[in-house]
């Protein structure tokens, strides 16, 4: 199956709620309160969150003001493209404008964060970049190991501490490492613990601040990984890891039947940050960048 074939699949329950508003559209409706209210409706269980549809909508009322729409299908082609246009943030591109660009990934346990960091370690060495892995959750020895999997197999160096070490001292050795064997990306992983909002800030903080004052500058990227079927929570999960440090991108991994397209427009809208990678499956290729108009035509096209 191709890729663009798996990206339709994933968003099954979503191309559900969308084929109904692609039917609402080849209705002809009305436009009318019955209308906006039937709209509203298929948003909200397409994910894509209260604010998000709110505004959606507003913007579309002011446009049907504007250009005096009459029948749902005009509504209906303009919010086609409103979606892909909230999609579509300046920086998707990954930063390898320094060497070393330094990465942190960022997320809750379990949604796929070292599995992501082991893929794009295989991708960069596939370019003939020189890559080092920094196992800094050194909370869950489990990453540590899973990450050593994915150095080996990937061909990438690995830089990992002592279990209960502090994360920041051992970003900091491998800053040194990487100097020495020239680097030229740095892939972080972060602890993906939550058992309080201050003390996850406290130690991204820091991370940023040792990165900084070694390379002269901040991490290149600092991405968020979240699991693509949690819905409405991996919003509440960027927000968070947006407060405790400023995220360059997002990562959406586990992409399958039960994944809701909505949520991706939610939290580029709330976050104002592009989605650089989206991921479908196990291997290697399934982790590839975020098209905007792919995923617009994987949500729609023959929707009904």
């Amino acid at each position: 199956m191709s890729f663009f074939n798996r990206l339709r699949a994933a968003f099954g329950r979503s191309r559900e709620s969308l084929a109904a508003v692609e039917n609402l559209g080849r209705a002809r409706k009305p436009i009318d309160a019955a209308f906006w209210e039937e709209l509203e409706e298929l948003l909200l269980v397409a994910d894509f969150g209260v604010p998000t549809t709110a505004k959606i909508i507003a913007g579309l009322k002011t446009v049907q003001r504007q250009e005096l729409w009459r029948t749902s299908d005009q509504a209906i082609a303009r919010f086609r493209k409103d979606v892909e246009r909230f999609l579509t943030v300046p920086g998707a591109d990954l930063d390898l404008s320094r060497k070393p660009s330094v990465w942190l990934v960022v997320g809750v346990n379990g949604s796929g964060k070292t599995t992501t960091i082991g893929k794009l370690a295989a991708r960069l060495r596939d370019q003939g970049k020189r890559v080092l892995l920094v196992a800094a959750d050194t909370f869950r020895a489990a990453a540590a190991e899973q990450l050593a999997v994915w150095a080996d197999r990937s061909g990438a160096g690995l830089v990992r501490g002592a279990e209960g070490a502090d994360p920041s001292s051992v970003v900091f050795d491998a800053l040194q490492t990487a100097k020495a064997r020239e680097a030229d990306v740095i892939v972080v992983d972060t602890a993906g613990r939550l058992q309080t909002k201050t003390n996850l800030m406290e130690e991204l903080k820091k991370m940023h601040r040792v990165v900084e004052r070694e390379t002269g500058a901040p991490p290149s990227e600092t991405l968020l990984v979240v699991d693509g079927t949690t819905g409405q929570n991996a919003i509440s999960q960027a927000r968070l890891f947006n407060e405790a440090t400023r995220l360059s991108g997002i990562v959406v991994t586990k992409l399958d039947s039960t994944a809701k397209g909505g949520v991706l427009v939610a939290i580029v809208d709330t976050l104002e940050v592009p989605i650089k990678l989206v991921g479908l499956g196990e291997s290697v290729e399934a982790l590839r960048p975020f098209k905007p108009a792919e995923f617009i035509d994987a949500l729609f096209e023959d929707a009904a």
